[in-house]
């Protein structure tokens, strides 16, 4: 009886794959691309220093961040738009000298939303204390929309490849789409750190009249859509 059982389980499970159609699709790649002039940047900063002894190390670091959180409130800068990152205070071994040494240091990020403060700002910084610029990234206050508007012309991007391959075949078109895949990406440029130390530190007639290479920030959305046909 188990055997008949069996027997007929089988040929029911094959009977209804045999009655499952083939439903009609195409699967396509789509690729939106906006480019955009930055208009922000996110400048981390950081102050060291070392010597023989952990309090007189901390107070020396201590003093030149009080110079610089007053330096960035001076240059306008929201308080929600700077914020210390890192505090350290460690000791450390030379095994050249064979002594002990203590390092200070904290760093800072602050988000600059007027790109045409950045030059000031780096030189008030440098002369306030900063002595280690950890990097600049530009970005878009308006991120959120040109990344809505790439995926969109990714979309039309895909519907229009499908429509292409489709437009040969008689009696068919392009229907709804049932499946998308995305994979979408932003690239922020970043200026090299030492181009960055460089074009920070000099000052007096050596100071080079334009310090920013600002680029462009390009967003990229790619799509897989697996449209019916009808």
């Amino acid at each position: 009886m188990k055997k008949l059982l069996l027997v007929l389980t089988l040929i029911t499970t094959m009977v209804q794959a045999q009655e499952v159609k083939q439903v009609p699709q195409i699967s396509v790649s789509g690729e939106g691309k906006i480019k955009v002039i930055p208009d922000e940047a996110t400048i981390t900063v950081a102050v060291e220093n070392t010597g023989k002894e952990s309090a007189e190390v901390k107070k020396k670091n201590d003093e030149a961040i009080d110079k610089v959180l007053k330096v960035i409130k001076q240059a306008g800068i929201a308080a929600a738009d700077f914020q210390s990152q890192r505090v350290n205070l460690y000791k450390n071994y030379d095994y050249n000298t064979k002594k002990y040494s203590y390092v200070a240091n904290q760093t800072i990020s602050i988000h600059l939303k007027d790109l045409a403060k950045y030059d000031k700002l780096m030189m008030d910084l440098v002369d306030s204390g900063i002595n280690n610029i950890q990097g600049v990234e530009f970005q878009s206050s308006k991120i959120k929309e040109y990344e809505r508007q790439a995926r969109k012309e990714a979309m039309l991007n895909a519907k229009e490849k499908a429509t292409d391959y489709v437009s040969v075949l008689a009696g068919q078109k392009v229907g709804k789409a049932i499946l998308i895949s995305d994979n979408s990406s932003t690239n922020y440029p970043r200026p090299p750190m030492y181009a960055m130390m460089k074009e920070s530190m000099v000052g007096g007639d050596a100071m080079p009249r334009e310090t920013l290479a600002i680029g462009e920030i390009e967003i990229t959305s790619t799509v897989t859509v697996s449209f019916l046909l009808e």
